[in-house]
């Protein structure tokens, strides 16, 4: 009886562990953290188009939606649709601000139009 009893807390020990880690390595955790903080954070499932990728810059949060077309020899990211959540916190951001996330967006889908949503629209077609 004894034995099963430190079994069971042998488990129950590695089990508190690896939710833990799990929760320490969450990347959506570090997303909600790099918001609050006002960092940088690029939070993607590069392998699945249907999910829509998420950026934390300078206290904004920009979703993106991805989709899929044709290339000359694949399917692949063509077009992306970015905005704000909360266009409120764009005051102080520049066309510079928005040409660094086009950059870091282009990392990860090379072959993707990106095209940003009002207001941020307007502002990037102004000369």
């Amino acid at each position: 009886m004894a034995f099963l009893i430190r079994i069971i807390v042998i488990l129950a020990v590695i089990y508190i562990f690896y939710r833990i880690v799990r929760y320490l390595l969450d990347p959506k955790r570090k997303l909600d953290e790099a918001y609050e903080k006002g960092q940088y954070y690029f939070y993607d499932d590069v392998k699945n188009v249907r999910k829509n990728f998420f950026i934390s810059y300078k206290g904004a949060l920009f979703e993106g939606e991805k989709y899929l077309g044709t290339t000359e020899n694949a399917f692949e990211v063509v077009s992306i649709f970015v905005w704000v959540h909360d266009t409120g916190k764009l005051h102080g951001m520049t066309k510079e601000d928005f040409y660094y996330l086009e950059k870091e967006i282009l990392l990860n889908y090379p072959n993707a139009k990106i095209n940003w949503k009002n207001p941020i629209e307007k502002l990037m077609k102004e000369k």
